[in-house]
């Protein structure tokens, strides 16, 4: 259980829509898909109806700052089945970045891997009230791609299973390189905040809008008026 999954939720029936990937980055194929995700017919490049609007609204308000930068869509929909592949591949990266193999590890070897990569990854949950915020079509994962068409450089990449992946990791380093990172990371997190967006305390990269992340984040700056999540899981 995640501290948000107290938030109830309360299924508006938005639609699931195609994000108008013209306006954005992005890479193709997806590189989930390149590993061999099962997303069927389902597509990556796909969230609910608002969130998409508010999505559109963070690239116009980027534009304004930094004229023909764009937001780089790196995930969306994930259903649960791809939820699965994903943190079964990670564990197994996990255990080959260490040496190890799967049969050789002990009990606490194996707490430890999978402790690392739920640091990152969403279990996934079939239970209704307990959703993967990405299986919902409110979670986004993005970056940034400056006027030149390249990938701006973040301090660590989508889906690092280390500390630099915490949006702050950077904040309080007086190095020039570090510095830059966290300018970038801030920059991210400005136009997507304006938008209505919340941030992963865990993860620069991944914002939403109306799932249960997005409504405990807000309660926690707003009390007073707190917010109930509007998007469940999509099967």
């Amino acid at each position: 259980m995640r501290p948000y999954h107290q938030i109830p939720i309360f299924e508006c029936g938005e639609p699931l829509l195609a994000i108008p990937l013209e306006l954005f980055a992005v890479e193709s194929p997806h590189p989930y898909e390149k590993l061999g995700a099962p997303y069927g017919d389902r597509s990556p490049y796909y969230l609910r109806q608002s969130v998409i609007e508010n999505l559109i609204q963070a690239q116009n308000y980027l534009e304004s700052l930094h004229p023909k930068w764009r937001i780089q869509i790196f995930d969306g929909y994930r259903p649960i089945a791809v939820q699965q592949f994903m943190v079964d591949y990670s564990f197994a990266q996990a255990v080959q970045e260490r040496g190890l193999t799967e049969v050789e590890l002990s009990p606490n070897q194996r707490q430890e891997i999978w402790q690392a990569v739920y640091e990152i990854w969403a279990v996934p949950s079939l239970d209704e009230k307990t959703p993967p915020p990405h299986s919902t079509g409110a979670a986004v994962d993005v970056t940034l791609v400056d006027d030149t068409g390249k990938i701006v450089n973040m301090g660590s990449l989508i889906d690092e299973m280390s500390r630099r992946s915490h949006p702050n990791f950077y904040a309080d380093s007086d190095s020039p390189e570090a510095e830059k990172y966290h300018a970038r990371r801030q920059l991210l997190w400005d136009v997507m905040l304006k938008a209505g967006f919340q941030r992963n305390p865990r993860e620069w990269w991944h914002f939403s809008f109306g799932d249960q992340m997005w409504a405990w984040l807000n309660n926690q700056s707003n009390p007073a008026n707190p917010v109930s999540a509007r998007y469940g899981r999509l099967v």
